[in-house]
């Protein structure tokens, strides 16, 4: 899985972290999640805060 796949990665947080509000997640912490997702492979340089920002909205997305 790669950093593009920000739907996927949410689906796979949501999954991994029930009892979070993606909210209230600091970019650091997500990013720490992502890169501990077992089926992620990409490289960590390659992350921007634009990503992470993606990724958190399609998290709160999937729990609407």
């Amino acid at each position: 899985m790669k950093w593009t796949e920000v739907e996927e990665i949410a689906i796979q947080l949501s999954d991994a972290h029930p009892e979070v509000d993606p909210t209230k997640v600091n970019f650091v912490d997500l990013m720490n999640w992502v890169l501990a997702l077992p089926e992620f492979n990409d490289d960590p340089a390659r992350c921007g805060e634009r990503i992470l920002e993606g990724i958190q909205q399609a998290w709160i997305d999937e729990l609407a």
